[in-house]
């Protein structure tokens, strides 16, 4: 198929790692927006940076969003193209860029319209919330770039041509990074001028996929970047990305009572810890993401070829991988967890906060590894809603987790315990879910 990389033959771990480093690459310089907005706010103070972590909650939000076309087109592109299925590819990454565009408008002038109340919910003081209300309302209007973005990545991943996005998504990070201590000190715009250069910088982004789009016709021939909506495709897109999305979703909404709860037993100093603790923590997420995201785009093929032999042995191979991640990352994480957190907030009070939620969060890394990588099999095979199930379950056991055992006196730490807790269980129940449907699926 015309401009695509064909995965259902060829060397199986070297397929996997072409695929999965420039994905991993573009996780990391996704996540590093956040952590150079954070790194350079947390200069201003950490209440600055618990603003910008409330909004980071809402951001999370809309990039769960984003994961119903990202994943909608990993996996019906790839499938279409296993299958040797060209005008479905095509159509598929259309309905893909088109639903994006109309649920980024939508969601972004709610939570502008909806700022104040949105950010009430975590009970700041006065000037940080203002703060958090300015930010938010530059952000929403950029939403639209966030969500097409992923889609365009999702179709890329899709045909096997990872490198794209990560090329176009380090352009924006290197001018994020320009930009933010010009905007933040060099005109004293503080948290909005982080805003403002995270919006220029995704727009940059976005511009630079549609012009890939149009002016480089290599894939499929040319995609239409909008199309009137078909029942056939739209339903299929919607089976695929929306468990995904809303698990993502619900996650994002938990961890803002989660935050509510951070910043009634820390106050800021416990959002704060909440919110950049999981920028850090990301550092684990966004590897293994990738490794699981290569996995579900080889799986899509293989399966829609019926290969299950490669899909077996792509899946053992990632395992590997992914566990070899956890381990590194607990040993970071409980051993050196302050002087990380240090990086991010240099004030003394709050790195030392972090560390206690590094360590106890670290504990919980080789099973999150086994979550995601049980995610990629999952998703490949077309299945989304196990690994849904398994996430939406023990994500909403959080809440009431950190309420017992902040009762029982435990304070801060309840919450960072109840996350962790419910981490280790999603990866027990993910891998023995698997382990029960094996047969049935391949």
């Amino acid at each position: 198929m015309q401009g695509t990389k064909n995965l259902t033959e060829g060397p199986i771990r070297k397929q996997l790692f072409q695929l999965a480093i420039p994905i991993m690459g573009t996780s990391f310089v996704q996540m590093a927006y956040s952590i150079t907005d954070m790194a350079w706010v947390g200069r201003l103070g950490s209440e600055a940076v618990a603003a910008v972590g409330a909004v980071g909650i809402l951001t999370w939000m809309t990039s769960s969003l984003s994961y119903l076309n990202k994943v909608g087109a990993e996996v019906s592109v790839a499938q279409s193209i296993g299958a040797r299925e060209e005008e479905s590819a095509r159509s598929f990454a259309s309905h893909n860029l088109t639903i994006a565009l109309i649920i980024s408008i939508a969601w972004g002038l709610l939570l502008f319209l909806l700022a104040y109340p949105t950010i009430g919910l975590f009970k700041l003081e006065a000037e940080i919330t203002e703060s958090a209300v300015s930010y938010l309302r530059i952000i929403s209007t950029g939403f639209p770039f966030i969500l097409l973005s992923a889609a365009c990545t999702g179709i890329y991943n899709a045909a096997g041509l990872s490198r794209i996005p990560f090329y176009i998504s380090g352009s924006g990070l290197v001018m994020n990074m320009i930009l933010d201590p010009l905007f933040i000190f060099g005109f004293d715009l503080g948290t909005d001028g982080a805003a403002w250069a995270t919006w220029l910088s995704e727009a940059t982004v976005f511009i630079l996929f549609l012009l890939f789009l149009k002016r480089k016709r290599v894939l499929f021939g040319g995609i239409p970047f909008l199309v009137r909506l078909k029942r056939k495709y739209s339903w299929q897109i919607f089976r695929l990305g929306l468990p995904v999305a809303l698990l993502n979703s619900l996650f994002a909404v938990i961890n803002l009572l989660m935050g509510r709860t951070a910043s009634t037993y820390g106050g800021h100093i416990g959002l704060m810890t909440l919110t950049a603790g999981g920028q850090i923590e990301a550092i684990a997420w966004n590897t293994s993401q990738g490794l699981s995201t290569a996995l579900s785009t080889f799986v899509a093929q293989n399966f829609a070829a019926k290969k299950q032999e490669r899909v077996m042995q792509a899946f053992h191979t990632t395992l590997k991988m992914t566990a070899w991640i956890g381990v590194f990352c607990t040993l970071l994480f409980v051993c050196w967890g302050s002087e990380v957190f240090s990086l991010i907030v240099p004030e003394q009070k709050a790195y030392e906060a972090g560390g206690i939620f590094l360590r106890i969060d670290g504990y919980s890394m080789l099973f999150m590894m086994l979550e995601i990588t049980m995610q990629g099999v999952f998703y490949g095979t077309g299945r989304t809603m196990p690994p849904a199930i398994i996430s939406i379950t023990f994500n909403c056991l959080r809440i009431p987790l950190a309420l017992l055992l902040t009762h029982w006196g435990a304070g801060i730490e309840g919450v960072w315990w109840a996350i962790s807790i419910s981490s280790i269980l999603k990866g027990i129940v993910s891998y023995g879910w698997f382990r029960i449907l094996q047969k049935k699926i391949l």
